[in-house]
């Protein structure tokens, strides 16, 4: 027999041994993360991703690495239904916290989707973005079992979404981070406060790729890019892929 789907509401909270380095900036940030510029688009970005992948009341999508469940929510509101995983429980307990009806949301390695029977083949879209999961790891096959995962997640057929930083934008524009070009993983110190407003000095790793690269990427774990285009927080749309604009978002279809 199938588990119930989606899982009973409550506040996503788990507590466990193993830490990410996510986890702990995130835990800092807390409801902080959400007043970031990069997060004010959310109803622009969801206005796209319901017209690019087809989405209508009662769509089933599965959110990788929701954070504070911005789009989630924001995707719930219009009748579709939406369960979230992140692997901070902070940020589950902030995307739980009054979510509108369809939003769920649980803790969660997104390392860890593909092991999850439960989650096999039940979505028709897949979302995940602003490296919330894709592109935070600093082992290139981590990002390929986090694929592995969304893959098996959708059904045939299934659309996906997925954006990744640009490797060309960082090696142009972010002049005091440190690149390395044989792993792709771009290292910037910054500086990140918590509600207070108490500063915290933070190591960011994030995998950086090419469009070369994502079309490869998708070709191996099974999907047929539909589009592929340059995009920035608050305004994603279909343009081809260029230097200058941050991150490269990837329509593309589950064979």
């Amino acid at each position: 027999a199938l588990p119930i789907w989606p899982p009973p509401k409550g506040d996503g909270r788990i507590v466990t041994e193993d830490q990410h380095w996510f986890e702990e900036l995130a835990r800092h940030m807390g409801e902080t993360y959400l007043r970031y510029s990069f997060t004010k688009g959310t109803r622009q970005e969801c206005d796209h991703l319901v017209e690019a992948l087809g989405l209508v009341p009662g769509s089933r999508v599965l959110d990788v690495g929701c954070g504070p469940g911005r789009h989630a929510r924001e995707l719930a509101k219009r009748g579709i239904v939406v369960h979230g995983i992140d692997i901070s429980d902070d940020f589950v307990r902030i995307a739980s916290t009054d979510a509108p009806d369809g939003a769920t949301f649980e803790r969660m390695d997104a390392r860890d989707v593909v092991d999850r029977n439960d989650l096999a083949g039940r979505f028709d879209a897949v979302i995940c973005l602003c490296q919330g999961a894709f592109g935070m790891h600093v082992d290139e096959r981590d990002d390929r079992r986090v694929m592995a995962g969304i893959a098996r997640a959708l059904r045939s057929g299934g659309q996906l979404a997925l954006t990744a930083f640009n490797a060309f934008f960082v090696v142009k524009h972010h002049l005091d981070a440190e690149f390395d070009p044989a792993t792709g993983v771009s290292v910037e110190n910054t500086e990140v406060h918590d509600q207070q407003g108490r500063p915290r000095s933070v190591r960011l790793w994030t995998g950086c790729y090419t469009p070369r690269e994502l079309r490869l990427l998708m070709e191996v774990h099974g999907f047929e890019v539909a589009d592929l285009s340059s995009v920035e927080p608050g305004d994603y749309g279909v343009r081809p892929p260029e230097v200058d604009r941050p991150e490269y978002l990837v329509i593309a279809t589950r064979r």
